[in-house]
C-alpha cells in the first residue's frame, strides 16, 4: 500500500493512493498514519480490506498539499558514509561500524514543502535517501533478517545538510543536521511488502533540472537490515521511528570547488525507485 497525509501543515489526514493512482480518503477507516497504526495488524488489515474493496471516498487532489507521510515521529536516527561512492567523493575511509547521528522529528516537512537556507549557512548541501520507518518494537536484535522482518515500510528522505555547522564548527554532526526544514519525506509511505529487495532501488537528484545524484541501494556499505540490528544494539526502536540510510556519491560537498552549494531561488527535485518524487523551492530563512 501507498499511505500518505494530506492538509495544512499539523492538520493532515490519512489517505492512500490506490492500485489505479486514485487518492482516496482514510479517515473514515483510521485516525491518522502513524506508529499506532503501523503496530497494529488489525487496523492495517481494515485498510488494506476497504483498499481493495474500491468504496473508499475519492480526494480531489488539484492544489491538495501532500503532508509527511507519518505523523508523531518518535526520533529519526540517520546513518553516515553508508555508500561505498560517497565515502570515496568524501575522501572518507569506508566505516568499520555505522555511523549513527540524530535528526529531530521537527525537522520534517512535505515532500513538496519549503527547504530553508539557514541565516549565515555558505554550505548547504543535498542527500536523497532511503528512509526506513519501524513498524515493530526492536531491542537488540539477533540478525539482518530480523532487522528486516521490523520494517513496515519505506519513503523519500531528503537528509539537508549545512556542511560547515556539520564539519566545522566542532562538536557532533548534528548541529548541521537539525536546521528548519531540513527532512523533506515523503511523498507515500509504502509498505514493506511492496519493496521486495531494498537494496536495489536506485536513486536520483537534480538541482535546477541539472541531475546530481545517481545511485542505488545496492553501493550501501550497510544494508537495511543489518542497520536496523544494529542501531537496536544502541537503543529501542518503536513503530513510527524512521532510519535515514545514508546517500550516494553527488552531493555539492564532493564536487570541485567552487562547490554548488544550495542557494535561495534553487529547485531541488529527488527520487527513490517506486516510492515518489519530491520537489522543492529553496529559500532563505
Amino acid at each position: 500500500m501507498k499511505l500518505l497525509r494530506v492538509g495544512t501543515a499539523g492538520a493532515e489526514r490519512p489517505a492512500l493512493l490506490d492500485a489505479d493512482g486514485t487518492l482516496r480518503d482514510l479517515s473514515g477507516v483510521v485516525p491518522d498514519v502513524d506508529g499506532t497504526l503501523l503496530a497494529d495488524e488489525e487496523a492495517l488489515a481494515r485498510v488494506r480490506a476497504a483498499a481493495d474493496a474500491g468504496t473508499l471516498p475519492v480526494l480531489d487532489a488539484a492544489g491538495l498539499r501532500i503532508g509527511p507521510p507519518l505523523g508523531r515521529i518518535g526520533k529519526i536516527v540517520c546513518i553516515g558514509l553508508n555508500y561505498h561512492d560517497h565515502a570515496r567523493e568524501t575522501g572518507a575511509e569506508p566505516p568499520a561500524e555505522p555511523v549513527v547521528f540524530m535528526k529531530a522529528p521537527d525537522t520534517v516537512v512535505g515532500p513538496d514543502d519549503t527547504v530553508l537556507v539557514p541565516r549565515g549557512s555558505r554550505k548547504t548541501d543535498w542527500e536523497v535517501e532511503l528512509a526506513v520507518v519501524i513498524g515493530r518494537t526492536a531491542r537488540c536484535l539477533g540478525s539482518a533478517a530480523d532487522g528486516l522482518a521490523h520494517v513496515a515500510g519505506y519513503a523519500v528522505a531528503h537528509d539537508v545538510s549545512e556542511r560547515e555547522f556539520q564539519i566545522e564548527r566542532g562538536g557532533t554532526w548534528d548541529k548541521g543536521k537539525n536546521c528548519e526544514t531540513f527532512n523533506p519525506l515523503g511523498p507515500w509511505l509504502v509498505t514493506a511488502d511492496e519493496v521486495p529487495d531494498p537494496q536495489a532501488l536506485s536513486l536520483r537528484l537534480w538541482v535546477n533540472g541539472e541531475l546530481k545524484q545517481n545511485g542505488t541501494t545496492a553501493e550501501q556499505i550497510f544494508p537495511v537490515g543489518e542497520v536496523v540490528r544494529y542501531v537496536s544494539r544502541f537503543m529501542t526502536l518503536y513503530p513510527g521511528d524512521v532510519i535515514n540510510t545514508g546517500t550516494p556519491a553527488g552531493v555539492a560537498m564532493g564536487q570541485p570547488e567552487p562547490k554548488p552549494y544550495l542557494r535561495a531561488g534553487d529547485v531541488v527535485e529527488l527520487e527513490v525507485e517506486g516510492l515518489g518524487r519530491q520537489r522543492q523551492e529553496i529559500k532563505d530563512a
